[in-house]
């Protein structure tokens, strides 16, 4: 008797655990979306990196540091989805610099934008991260290096030198930061699907978000 009363005491112990897990979860994304409802005009600015069509139903905003490992492993995972999806689904990338020094790179990759290569100068610097990435710190010299062999690839390496100082993309970075810190992006990677996060995190969870959007009749 005792026992059943035991295993019965845990199972509702166990029960109340999970419901509460779960209203703490479903309250923290009612919150995050107020809040991005609230910064919509921060969620994209117009010098943001995009890919695929304008009027895509769904429509993600991926917060990412190059020097974050994560999002190396998420890059392969969300343009996987962009490439499944091509005429449905739209992604814009958001620089939250927050490792050390990751504003550098971050820099080099808005130059590189300028030149058209934003996104192969991502490629090379994410599978190269570990080259130019130590103890979370970024060694910026060693991520300027992995640019070097793409200079027959038609990347101007001076002018990219020259424009990661110009004032421009400086305010790019600080605007950036600063959207971040209003929408209370903490970490990276951080995705929003049509202005929806995530309820949790994970390569599952972010699918079953698209799939759903996708599904969605009211887009």
């Amino acid at each position: 008797m005792k026992k059943t009363l035991f295993i019965t005491a845990g199972i509702l112990l166990l029960l109340v655990f999970v419901a509460g897990a779960l209203y703490f979860n479903a309250e923290k994304a009612d919150q995050a979306g107020q809040l991005i409802e609230q910064n919509q005009a921060g969620l994209v600015r117009d010098y943001s990196p995009q890919l695929g069509p304008t009027a895509a139903k769904v429509r993600s905003v991926e917060f990412l540091d190059p020097a974050c490992s994560t999002c190396k492993r998420f890059y392969p995972f969300v343009k996987d989805i962009l490439t499944t999806h091509p005429e449905q689904t739209h992604l814009t990338l958001r620089y939250a610099p927050f490792h050390t020094h990751s504003d550098q790179v971050v820099a080099m990759l808005y130059a590189a934008d300028k030149q058209g290569m934003h996104w192969e100068v991502l490629e090379a610097l994410l599978a190269s991260q570990d080259d130019w990435v130590s103890n979370h710190v970024v060694q910026p010299e060693r991520a300027w290096a992995q640019l070097a062999g793409m200079a027959g690839m038609g990347l101007d390496l001076a002018k990219l030198q020259s424009d990661m100082a110009s004032p421009a993309i400086t305010q790019q970075i600080a605007q950036d930061m600063a959207d971040v810190h209003k929408l209370n992006i903490s970490k990276t990677p951080e995705f929003l699907v049509n202005g929806k996060p995530m309820p949790s995190f994970g390569f599952d969870q972010l699918k079953a978000l698209i799939d759903q959007e996708l599904a969605s009749e009211y887009r």
